[in-house]
């Protein structure tokens, strides 16, 4: 099992990200390189990036993550909207190309009212003006939980979605157990069932992180609201069976649940404890 935390770049990048890592005891982690408030970024000069990776090696952390700012939104009929996101993934690409990292996880977009159609091909139409194919690391598309105006939330749509992008090879898939549930997938009770749908329409090869999460609502309720391991609805049996699905094993398995209690955890995940970690408060907002 390959699993870690969305964990903090605050003060001295990915050395902070390291050695945050570090102390939860997880091989991989997830970052977001820049503020989800937006304003300018970071230099990603300064992320200390040679001597994070060499304490990185020395302790067997792999295949980190980095996750899009959720502000950008390719989806959007505004202009202005589209062209901001546009710039942004065109850049974090080589942000990311620069820290050489393998994967950047985005959420697909919310079409705001002009349709589901609509803003697949919306999405679309930003990719194809990003993807050249030369980039050396993998677009990773969320699934959604089906709240709001979202794209994701099925695997047909995601489907739909890459059948438009002219350099698919660019692009993979990031999973999310919070939101699969929440979206209609059973995951609780049939697991396989979802990777036989997977595998049936985007294919299981291009299955390349997945984000481990309880939820705070219901099977169905179409509500992004992340929950610790087993204080939410899929509860920790169905969570610890995913994590160690035959399937799973070589991908980054990364925590987005409440509270900071990922060393706890990633423990409980590895039969290192039987002790639920407590209930941290979910901002509602989702990752």
């Amino acid at each position: 099992m390959h699993i870690g935390a969305n964990v903090s770049i605050a003060q001295t990048g990915l050395l902070r990200a390291v050695e945050e890592s570090i102390s939860y005891k997880a091989d991989t982690y997830m970052i977001y390189t820049r503020s989800n408030r937006g304003g300018q970024a970071k230099p990603i000069e300064n992320f200390h990036r040679d001597e994070a990776i060499d304490i990185m090696n020395q302790h067997g952390l792999a295949d980190p993550v980095v996750h899009l700012s959720y502000l950008v939104n390719l989806a959007s009929p505004k202009e202005e909207t589209f062209e901001y996101g546009v710039m942004v993934l065109t850049e974090e690409i080589k942000r990311v190309e620069y820290l050489g990292f393998q994967y950047i996880v985005m959420h697909p977009g919310s079409h705001v009212g002009t349709g589901m159609s609509l803003g697949i091909k919306r999405i679309a139409e930003g990719l194809n003006s990003i993807l050249t194919g030369d980039e050396s690391l993998f677009l990773c598309l969320e699934t959604m939980a089906g709240d709001g105006s979202k794209v994701g939330n099925r695997l047909e749509e995601i489907a739909e979605l890459m059948a438009l992008v002219d350099h698919r090879e660019r692009l993979g898939v990031c999973i999310d157990t919070c939101h699969n549930y929440s979206a209609g997938y059973d995951i609780v009770n049939d697991f396989d069932d979802f990777l036989a749908q997977f595998d049936d329409l985007i294919g299981l090869d291009l299955l390349k992180v997945a984000h481990i999460n309880d939820s705070k609502t219901p099977f169905d309720s179409h509500k992004d609201r992340h929950a610790n391991i087993g204080r939410g609805s899929l509860g920790y049996e169905a969570i610890n069976r995913i994590v160690h699905h035959p399937l799973l094993q070589d991908i980054p398995l990364i925590l987005e649940t409440p509270g900071g209690y990922y060393k706890q955890e990633i423990a409980l995940l590895r039969g290192e404890t039987d002790e639920l970690p407590p209930e941290g408060k979910d901002s509602g907002e989702g990752i």
